[in-house]
């Protein structure tokens, strides 16, 4: 382990069981990626200031840190687009009604905002979708429940996600879990997730990162979209 955001949290203990149990092994990526962004909607990025200073008008929303990831996810996907590689969009919305929403059971909230059609629920404009991104619209954590979500990663012949946005411990680590027993490469970014809560952000990250998927810096990332660039140049 090294320059991990949950590394601060880690006991002695816990140290000792991931280094004897083996581990955090990197899955690995493969040559057909496509980079999922996941929810980053008014109502769950909310405004550009500390959490707490933005929680009357943004209850679901992650403040400052849910901004400073959007700057990194933006340079991330001009980079996805100077290179061909394919963006997919979730939403997490309630059709008509918020009878069958969840997380609306576990949180005392204006289920209103969340139902599909209102401002709240559209994706921020900084980093809206163009003409060549798909959108698909969820009303659960998963992007794969529900949805054609899996359907159109087997037509474009996706074999890696690289997963950004939020939040960490629900729809980013669902989403995650979920291709990774598809058997799908995935990467989750961890410059470019975020969460309202800093334990759950760093636990739900260290889970991703111990036992499901990689957990890699946008950097790291980069330099993997333009490998593959590079790759297809020489065939």
């Amino acid at each position: 382990m090294s320059n991990h955001t949950w590394e601060d949290a880690l006991t002695s203990v816990d140290r000792l069981v991931i280094e004897k149990g083996g581990y955090g092994n990197k899955r690995g990526l493969g040559k057909k990626p496509v980079l999922v962004i996941i929810d980053i909607q008014h109502n769950y990025v909310g405004a550009d200031k500390p959490i707490d200073e933005q929680l009357e008008e943004w209850p679901s929303g992650g403040g400052e840190k849910a901004w400073a990831a959007i700057r990194k996810i933006k340079q991330l996907k001009e980079t996805a687009d100077e290179l061909g590689i394919p963006t997919i969009y979730t939403r997490n919305v309630q059709k008509k009604t918020s009878a069958f929403d969840s997380f609306a059971v576990k949180a005392k909230r204006d289920n209103s905002k969340y139902i599909d059609g209102r401002p709240e629920t559209q994706i921020v404009d900084e980093l809206a979708p163009t003409e060549k991104d798909m959108v698909v619209d969820k009303s659960y954590a998963s992007a794969f429940f529900g949805t054609p979500f899996i359907s159109y990663l087997v037509k474009m012949g996706v074999d890696s996600l690289i997963i950004v946005g939020g939040s960490t411990s629900g729809c980013v680590r669902a989403t995650a879990v979920d291709a990774v027993t598809h058997n799908f490469n995935v990467a989750v970014v961890e410059d470019c997730v975020y969460d309202r809560i800093e334990l759950s952000h760093k636990a739900g990250l260290l889970d991703l990162w111990m036992k499901y998927c990689d957990v890699l810096p946008s950097e790291e990332i980069h330099e993997y979209f333009n490998t593959l660039k590079k790759q297809s140049e020489r065939v």
